[in-house]
């Protein structure tokens, strides 16, 4: 009897020699080991943000005046545009029509509306769901800029893509 209390014993100490020896280790290692920090956050707006189509895709394109298509300039950000829905599928846009002063009211409603479809069709060609994108035409009713002058002007001609 006096035989197995004693075995119990050494093996019970060999395990416990075992366990702190590879602690020990353990601990050296962890401590040997270089620390990998997290990489730095990007600066800027996440790429899935509002913000970031806002500022980095862009989300006006202007129009000549009396015009509603598409030039090179207005292509090349719906585009890019088209990409970045493609990319977040969970987002949607209305597309906001807006004209400078000049005209009547009623004209600038549909020269709007015309703007905004103009977009809208580009962007469902560039392969975004028609589902996606909704129109909405503000004529001269809210614009940017209110000198009456071309360079306010062609300012306020313009698509606005508004992602929600």
């Amino acid at each position: 009897m006096k035989l197995r209390f004693l075995t119990a014993v050494v093996v019970a100490a060999v395990f416990l020699a075992a366990c702190s020896t590879k602690k020990e280790e353990t601990v050296k290692a962890a401590a040997s080991t270089p620390t990998i920090s997290a990489p730095a956050p990007a600066s800027g707006p996440a790429p899935d943000s509002i913000e970031y189509f806002n500022t980095v895709v862009g989300n006006v394109v202007t129009f000549g005046y009396d015009k509603y298509d598409i030039d090179a300039a207005a292509q090349s950000k719906l585009k890019g545009q088209a990409a970045w829905l493609k990319q977040y599928a969970a987002r949607t846009l209305t597309v906001e029509g807006h004209c400078d002063e000049r005209g009547t009211r009623e004209y600038n409603l549909g020269l709007g509306e015309r703007r905004a479809n103009a977009v809208k069709q580009f962007l469902i060609a560039e392969g975004v769901s028609a589902n996606r994108v909704k129109t909405i035409s503000y004529g001269k009713e809210r614009p940017t800029c209110v000198s009456s002058d071309e360079a306010c002007y062609s300012k306020n001609r313009r698509g606005a893509s508004l992602v929600q």
